[in-house]
């Protein structure tokens, strides 16, 4: 049976009653024409079969709480602070709770209505009744899903609640990958500080040394202003790292929602603690597989599953509507024979849209927008997944290898700066040997921490693309059978 449910139900509704029970047959083909799958363009994205920097191998470590890899017990105080205070989160939550409201309002549509109303009244004037008239009165409505038009907001509300669970989980994801590296750039800044103010020890003995020298007439004033020179430059950087590690700890104790203070009180007296070799992921899981442990990625095919689910919601409106609505009531003039009467109507009634001057259509257009958007916005989630797993992958293996060039570099400079300056006392080597030892020792040394702290970074990034630092089971919000679909016929 061809289904027009633009003309042919207008015809046959125009200015007639037409009877429930004729119109059945041609409803139920109109809804099965309303409820059809919606067609969604295939995605364009081809997830591959491996990745193209690293071995698709299982994981042999549990990534739910990757930061207590780390070893710095002050880092995982502060990732499990935010996770409880973080503002941001507990505008997610929030969202999250308005989610689910909406899912309860959308199942709603499935049940009646029922409502009562009760009232007294006295007549005035010469023709009024005496006493008070007493009334009770009670009425329901029920709309039939014929069209899918509940079923859709039902299976949309499903999906946004999902979305909105991931979302959480992604921004969680995020937020604990923020403090963490907050943490490690605050711990390297503090390293640097206390470097720079060990140096700035050296220097000052640099000279005196050079101005006894000079005093005594065996180097010229030159010496003495290169000392001064040097330790000036060095004394320069302690504010600015000063002002740079109270920023980041700033920074940190915002992210896990309190005023600052003790965060940097912390940071300043504890010592740095060791982070260790972050190389505890020989290799992970194929491609498909990190994109279903993504929480952007779900979030943003859920988004996709309740655009769709919308394209029939607004389709459905162009079709008829059909409600089953009663009422019952009584009403006399004392209580004692308020039920004596009892009167009552049920009406059953089909609603079709003649014209609407195009809105209802554009409401169907518009969500056929929508939903190309989301399946951009989806597409777009896993080329960025893809982008973050293979870039993380080699900035781990790259900051390996820069950790033991630079033990390599502070070594050597190490024996250079003993070297020259033990060759300046004993007046075998001019200043500018010693300087630029020191020079090369503190550049060395502020390479090691850089890279060690960009290693432990990497090790942050890489973990976070990989889907780490949350976990399905700390949220309580369902999967749309239809996502699962998505991602298999995506990977397939």
């Amino acid at each position: 049976m061809h289904c027009d449910g633009k003309h042919s139900v207008a015809r046959r509704i125009s200015g007639k009653k037409v009877r429930l029970v004729a119109l059945g047959p041609c409803l139920l083909a109109l809804g099965a024409c309303a409820t059809a799958q919606v067609d969604i363009s295939t995605p364009t994205v081809a997830v591959p079969a491996d990745w193209a920097q690293s071995n698709s191998v299982p994981i042999s470590t549990d990534l739910t709480q990757y930061w207590t890899l780390l070893g710095d017990p002050l880092l995982s105080d502060f990732v499990e602070q935010a996770i409880v205070e973080n503002r941001d989160l507990a505008v997610s939550a929030a969202r999250l709770d308005q989610a689910r409201a909406s899912l309860v309002q959308a199942r709603a549509g499935y049940l009646p209505s029922l409502g009562a109303s009760g009232g007294v009244n006295r007549d005035i004037g010469d023709f009024a009744r005496d006493g008070a008239q007493f009334s009770l009165g009670a009425d329901a409505s029920w709309e039939m899903d014929l069209f899918g038009q509940i079923s859709g907001s039902v299976r949309a509300a499903e999906a946004d609640l999902a979305a909105s669970g991931y979302s959480l989980a992604d921004l969680q994801r995020l937020i604990v990958g923020q403090v963490a590296i907050a943490t490690i750039n605050a711990r390297a800044t503090a390293q640097q500080l206390e470097i720079a103010r060990g140096t700035l020890a050296f220097q000052d003995d640099n000279l005196q040394i050079a101005r006894w020298r000079n005093q005594a007439g065996l180097v010229s004033s030159l010496d003495v202003e290169q000392a001064r020179a040097q330790r000036a430059a060095t004394a320069a950087t302690v504010p600015l790292l000063e002002s740079s590690l109270t920023s980041t700890a700033n920074a940190i104790s915002t992210l896990i929602g309190e005023p600052p203070g003790r965060v940097l009180d912390a940071i300043v007296a504890t010592k740095p603690s060791p982070i260790p070799d972050p190389q505890l992921i020989a290799g992970f899981e194929a491609p498909a597989d990190v994109l279903r442990r993504r929480p952007d990625v779900r979030a943003a095919e859920a988004g996709l599953v309740a655009s769709s689910a919308r394209i029939g919601v607004a389709r459905a409106q162009l079709l008829p509507l059909v409600r089953l609505s009663g009422t019952i009531g009584t009403g006399q003039a004392n209580l004692g024979s308020l039920f004596d009467v009892i009167t009552g109507s049920l009406f059953a009634g089909v609603s079709q849209l003649i014209f609407d001057g195009g809105r209802t259509q554009a409401q169907v257009d518009s969500a056929e927008a929508g939903a190309r958007a989301s399946l951009a916005s989806w597409e777009q989630s896993i080329l960025n997944a893809l982008e973050d797993v293979e870039s993380a992958a080699v900035d781990q293996r790259t900051s390996d290898q820069r950790v033991v060039i630079n033990f390599e570099a502070v070594d050597a400079a190490s024996n250079s700066a003993l070297l020259a300056r033990s060759q300046y006392q004993a007046g075998l080597t001019d200043f500018r040997t010693l300087l630029t030892a020191e020079n090369q020792l503190l550049s060395a040394q502020n390479g090691l921490i850089a890279s060690q702290a960009d290693r432990a970074i990497a090790f942050v990034r890489l973990t976070q693309a990989l889907g780490g630092g949350w976990a399905s089971a700390d949220y309580d919000f369902p999967l749309p059978v239809a996502a699962d679909s998505l991602s298999d016929r995506n990977s397939e």
